[in-house]
């Protein structure tokens, strides 16, 4: 573990007024190498070796921390000295000059677009990074009009099916529905499923919640895990409106947080009605990409939360549901709170719309004050006894092997998280205060073992020892199964691997389930199994487990008491995830996993005092997201003012937060400068997905390389389709970097293996499963892309980006064998996010550094292919995410040229560094180049900002069979440069550098192909 004085300082060396230079000497920035004085040379060689001995030595009068300070000082200077040398050239041959100038001087006379209507600067600040435009070509989007288009258009969406059915209450259909239910009740497959519903403690409330529903607009119904309120609320209002002769009238809409929990609730229900699920029965489902759906008339539909707000862009009123059922409230989810929102304000015009809220007990009183003290009722749970137990109370039952306790010789257990909030930060303080109090309280014999916690230190092998104690000492009288809560999936693979390594667990007797996204799906059906006679099942989850899914034999749960939360620093404008303490709602949530089937018992690894000091639930994720998504989507659907509609939110983000996403905004050009939609934000917000990559798209459509870059937007969006099998990490890392094909990119590593994919899957089934196994890909996921990329494709041609809805349209797909043009449109996607490569020289580490402007040194993660890359043609790379866990960490990342930041990156400058000409984005992405050979590329990216903006303003695809036309010989230029490699300028440098003909430290070595 590298901890150096730049790390520690968040990236540089510090001294005497230098703290803005970080990024200059350490990250490898040379601005201010480009914009030095013309004495700074001669300074620096006075520095190197003035008033004492020889070159690279300090002065002698200097003493102590003074010497220290010199030697940091004279090492960045070294440093900028060194990067400066080894920038880039932008170069082009003669040939490829005179087209470039001869097309510029063609397209800047063309009579059509005379050179007044063009602004003296335009670049990508222009119109894509948020700069007001010049007066003369300010022109006013025409979006009402394409919104009035793309409503009708939108209006034969099969996602709006359900929505758009008549309300009109019809005798006919009144009695057709009453006979239904009349013939179901004879039904032997209903009668024994009615059995079972009316064992549920919800089935017992049916008249009250029924009566409750018809009296009130808005109820809160709360409940216990196993209450039955999902499956059955919603029935008691449909059968009640059937019985009733007003069947027809009656559409349910339930709300579920998750995708998995709209399908599976939807078959239950479906099952209890002796139904098949959707076929026009009376329940089905619908989410992102899939739907069964029910009848017309007299029917409950389940659906993501996504769903209602897609809706509301076409029916601000939601006028044909009658009753809006919203459940799981309490989870708290950006989703969930917008809507809360957007219902408390549709209730004030609609007067006939029923609302229901149902949550998890504690926080019921808050949702009922935020709808005017509405009425709540509460179903009791049908649960079994848990017992709890404490740490205090395990460090007792495990007293016989309290060797294994001794206070470990590093300080940071799993459990250990950063604390980065204020909130979080006053908890600890109590609790550091608390602490002398409580362990007076303890025995003597167990304040030993409990004060080695007391700091977090929690370890895996202490999880080990407790699932040891139930084996031995409780599970040889009692069936069931053992469930363990980890923060995340590095903990869960040391926990499998501690318990596969114990000899008992090599038996046939033990059968070891991790659960966690990453793992493959066909591994996580057997949670769901119940195992063998003489089998015992123990399964390692994250908190996926609390409400997602049920595993109906569990008994024992082992609770780590942590959770990775992901919580957005806006101060920093950066991400973090680290594991916090749970909330008094999971803690809840865990202990009652393990009463389902039969009394249970629930180990807390954490003590009374820590248990005392838990929060009540989670902070909303409304408060701890980025909201640049959420703000679009604020515009979309007309909502007014984003600050002004959030400050309505039940718990809302903070003022900064919605001013950083806002400018974010801005910056991208999807907003203007009054918060309204730009051309380019009004695409945006159609697309399902966040704006840096809704513009991605957008550029793909636009540049002839769609196909791979909805595969990269898919996954981007939704997850890669790589899994981590354990025991096979290693194998899993190098299949990956295979798929890679050196392309040192994350994104084309996903291309390659989804093109593998399907030439695998047109061969045939065996085919396809052998593809995805010996590549570690999970066929689910790869699927799902696939379906994603098909809805993408629709919305471009809906917006009229492309002429076809098929991603693999030829006339769509003229460029996607170009690897360069794709990386690109990721660029033209994710730019700021832009990080710098520094070759590293060590022996022992030989693998590149890297920065960022704004965070110094960070790290590649590990599960990138670039994370252990030493050879990189070029010297920086495009990222997706930034998170910050145990270190910064840049997820999805792709090596880019330098053609790719000057085409599609910030503002473009030109200066002179003493000798040097050179070309910058941005003011910190410098590269060497002639003048005339920048002036150009300046003024090509130039038409390119201006013939890229028209084509938002008014979409339609570039004709590329017309060669002659300004679209094309634009787009063409720029796609040749980006073609070429750039020169090196070490080839030049290196013989003068030290004499031994080797290049620079930290120069760059390109090849020309």
């Amino acid at each position: 573990m590298l901890m150096e004085t730049e790390e520690a300082d968040g990236g540089g060396r510090r001294f005497d007024g230098e703290n803005d230079e970080r990024w200059e000497r350490d990250a490898g920035f040379v601005g201010g190498a480009h914009h030095r004085g013309p004495g700074s040379e001669a300074r620096e060689e006075r520095g190197r070796g003035g008033g004492g001995g020889g070159r690279g030595k300090h002065p002698p009068h200097l003493k102590g921390r003074e010497i220290g300070l010199w030697y940091s000082k004279w090492g960045g200077m070294r440093r900028s000295e060194q990067e400066r040398k080894s920038r880039a050239v932008i170069n082009m041959d003669e040939s490829r000059e005179q087209r470039i100038a001869t097309l510029l001087n063609s397209v800047q006379r063309d009579p059509a677009k005379p050179e007044v209507d063009r602004p003296a600067r335009c670049s990508w600040s222009l119109y894509f990074d948020g700069d007001e435009p010049p007066e003369e070509v300010k022109v006013a989007p025409k979006v009402e009009v394409k919104e009035e288009k793309e409503e009708r258009e939108i209006m034969d969406d099969k996602d709006l099916e359900y929505l758009f059915q008549e309300s009109v209450r019809k005798a006919s259909v009144d009695e057709e529905l009453k006979r239904d239910m009349q013939l179901k009740r004879d039904n032997p497959k209903y009668s024994d499923m009615m059995k079972f519903r009316k064992k549920l403690p919800s089935y017992g409330m049916r008249e009250e919640l029924v009566d409750l529903v018809r009296n009130n607009r808005v109820l809160v119904v709360s409940g216990e895990t196993g209450c039955g309120k999902t499956t059955q609320v919603p029935q008691f209002i449909l059968d009640d409106y059937i019985e009733r002769g007003m069947g027809s009238v009656c559409r349910v809409v339930c709300t579920q947080p998750r995708r998995i929990s709209a399908i599976s609730v939807a078959e239950r229900v479906a099952a209890e009605r002796a139904e098949k699920v959707g076929e026009g029965n009376s329940c089905g489902y619908q989410i992102r990409l899939q739907r069964q759906l029910p009848r017309k008339q007299g029917s409950v539909l389940y659906c993501t939360t996504g769903i209602i707000l897609q809706w509301l862009r076409s029916a601000p009123r939601l006028s044909s549901i009658s009753h809006l059922v919203l459940d799981e409230i309490h989870e708290r989810n950006l989703q969930s709170d917008v809507l809360l929102t957007i219902v408390k304000d549709l209730l004030k015009v609609r007067d006939d719309l029923k609302v229901v809220l149902m949550s998890a007990t504690l926080n019921a009183e808050k949702f009922s004050k935020y709808f005017d003290n509405c009425p709540m009722v509460h179903i009791p749970g049908f649960t079994y006894p848990v017992t709890e137990y404490l740490l205090e109370d395990v460090v007792e039952l495990l007293r016989s092997v309290q060797k294994d306790y001794r206070k470990p010789r590093w300080k940071r257990g799993f459990m250990h998280g950063q604390v980065t909030r204020a909130e979080k930060e006053q908890k600890e303080a109590e609790y550091r205060e608390s602490w002398p109090c409580y362990a007076h309280t303890l025995r003597d014999n167990l304040y030993h073992l409990i004060q080695v916690y007391k700091e977090f230190l929690v370890t895996l092998k202490m999880l080990l020892s407790v699932c040891l104690y139930i084996l031995l000492n409780i599970l040889m009288f009692q069936d069931g199964a053992i469930l363990v809560f980890l923060p995340g999936w590095d903990n869960i693979s040391k926990l499998n691997e501690l318990l596969i390594a114990q000899q008992m667990f090599k038996s046939d007797r033990f059968v070891i389930i991790p659960l966690h996204s990453l793992m493959p799906t066909v591994n996580q059906t057997q949670v769901f199994k119940k195992p063998p006679p003489g089998v015992r099942k123990i399964v390692i989850a994250t908190n996926i487990a609390e409400t997602s899914i049920t595993i109906d034999d569990v008994v024992y749960v082992i609770d780590g008491g942590k959770i990775k939360e992901t919580h957005f620093d806006t101060q920093n404008n950066i991400s973090t995830m680290t594991p916090e303490w749970v909330s008094l709602a999971n803690a809840k949530q865990r202990k009652g996993r393990a009463g389902r089937v039969s009394p249970g018992k629930c180990y807390h690894l954490y003590n009374s005092l820590r248990a005392s000091l838990l929060d009540n639930y989670q902070l909303p994720e409304i408060q701890r997201t980025p909201l640049e998504e959420l703000c679009l989507q604020i515009k979309i659907l007309k909502l007014g003012s984003i600050a002004t509609f959030l400050r309505k939110a039940l718990d809302p983000p903070s003022e900064k937060a919605i001013e950083l996403a806002v400018t974010h905004l801005i910056d991208l050009n999807a907003l203007d400068r009054q918060e309204e939609l730009t051309p380019l934000g009004f695409h945006l917000a159609r697309m399902p997905v966040e704006p840096h990559i809704g513009k991605m798209i957008l550029f793909g459509g636009l540049l002839g390389c769609l196909d791979p870059v909805l595969t990269i937007a898919a996954s981007l969006s939704f997850k890669d389709p790589f899994f981590i099998p354990l025991g096979k990490e290693k194998l899993a890392d190098q299949r990956r970097k295979i798929l890679s094909k050196n392309s040192k990119s994350d994104h084309l590593t996903i291309v390659n293996a989804f093109l593998g994919w399907e030439e695998a899957k047109q061969r045939g089934f065996r085919f396809e499963k052998d593809y995805c196994w010996d590549n570690f890909l999970s066929a689910n996921t790869l699927q799902m892309l696939h379906n994603m990329k098909g809805q993408f494709a629709e919305h471009l041609l809906a917006a009229g980006f492309v002429c076809s809805n098929n991603p693999k349209d030829p006339s769509s797909n003229i460029n996607s064998e170009n690897e360069k043009l794709i990386k690109a449109v990721i660029v033209a996607g994710l730019y700021p996010k832009v990080a710098k490569i520094r070759l590293n020289h060590s022996q022992k580490r030989p693998f590149p550094k890297v920065y960022t402007k704004n965070d110094g040194k960070v790290c590649i993660h590990p599960k990138s292919v670039n994370a252990e890359e030493s050879q990189f043609r070029y010297s920086w790379l495009i990222y997706h995410l930034k998170m910050k866990t145990t270190s910064i960490f840049l997820y999805d990342c792709t090596e880019v040229s330098p053609y790719s930041l000057l085409f599609f990156g910030g503002d473009i400058s030109i200066q002179k560094d003493q000798d040097q000409e050179t070309i910058a984005v941005d003011e910190w992405i410098i590269f060497q180049s002639p003048a005339r050979i920048a002036h150009l590329v300046k003024n090509l990216r130039r038409e390119l900002d201006i013939l890229l903006e028209e084509k938002i303003k008014n979409p339609k695809p570039v004709d590329w069979s017309d060669r002659g036309s300004k679209d094309c010989a634009v787009i063409s230029a720029m796609v040749d440069l980006i073609t070429t490699q750039e020169k090196d300028s070490s080839s030049s440098s290196s013989s003068s550098s030290g004499g031994s003909g080797a290049a620079p430290r930290g120069a760059r070595m390109y090849n020309d192909y």
